[in-house]
């Protein structure tokens, strides 16, 4: 009988990563969920997902700003599941640094995880991924293209992550495929954000809405499972707001 693929989704506790979580499970894969800090979001999704398929969740913590995190989350997501089929490099950083405050720790941070992270993550699984012929998926950004003022260091890290998938779908092919999904305005950061400055995206935004978590998690499933003849590409989730930037 052929074994459900097994996707790893960093930073799948909450907010779009959960629903990317959900997506994936109910396509029919089976989810190493990584988080870091949201233990009991974690599991309580965990929980979630198998009370509808049996064991087809596992839980996987680390800091990915850790050198070693990378190496040792693979191993493990191999050590239960005995297999990788997909990698969704979804955990992010996100916070503004403003010319003249900037520090050399929020750069490493910025970078740390928006970029170092998954192409480590995504070297470590290569051999895994080029048996099972499978996928990896980034989540960058609108703004990996053009700037977002007084966030110098995240839109350089998120472009560093947009050259990572067109680099590796080159280094992986033909065994791997390796795209990216280029979210706009989908959920607000949690820090709040002033409700001017959300008209004035949506008014920027060709569709005139704001978009939901679900349409980021069907681009990701579609890339994961069904896109098998497209590699190297940026899929653009922002009801054409990239048009008007």
């Amino acid at each position: 009988m052929n074994q459900p693929p097994v996707v790893l989704v960093t930073g799948g506790a909450r907010r779009v990563g959960a629903v990317i979580c959900r997506r994936l499970h109910a396509a029919g894969c089976n989810i190493a969920l990584h988080y870091r800090s949201s233990a009991d979001d974690a599991e309580t999704l965990a929980n979630e997902l198998n009370a509808a398929r049996a064991d087809s969740v596992a839980l996987f913590s680390g800091a990915l700003d850790k050198p070693a995190t990378p190496d040792h989350l693979v191993g493990d997501v191999l050590a239960v599941f005995g297999r990788l089929d997909g990698l969704v490099n979804n955990a992010s950083a996100f916070y503004p640094t403003p010319i003249g405050e900037t520090t050399q720790a929020q750069w490493d941070d910025l970078f740390a995880a928006n970029a170092r992270a998954p192409f480590f993550l995504s070297q470590a699984a290569a051999p895994a991924l080029r048996e099972a012929k499978g996928s990896i998926v980034n989540i960058v950004d609108i703004y990996a293209e053009r700037p977002l003022a007084g966030h110098t260091v995240y839109v350089m890290a998120k472009a560093a992550l947009a050259m990572l998938t067109q680099s590796l779908a080159k280094e992986l092919a033909p065994d791997v495929r390796v795209n990216a999904v280029a979210p706009g305005a989908i959920l607000w950061p949690e820090s709040g954000k002033p409700e001017e400055a959300a008209d004035a995206l949506i008014a920027k935004t060709p569709l005139a809405r704001k978009g939901e978590p679900e349409d980021v998690a069907e681009a990701v499933r579609w890339l994961m499972l069904d896109a098998h003849y497209t590699t190297g590409q940026v899929v653009r989730v922002d009801g054409g707001r990239a048009l008007n930037i």
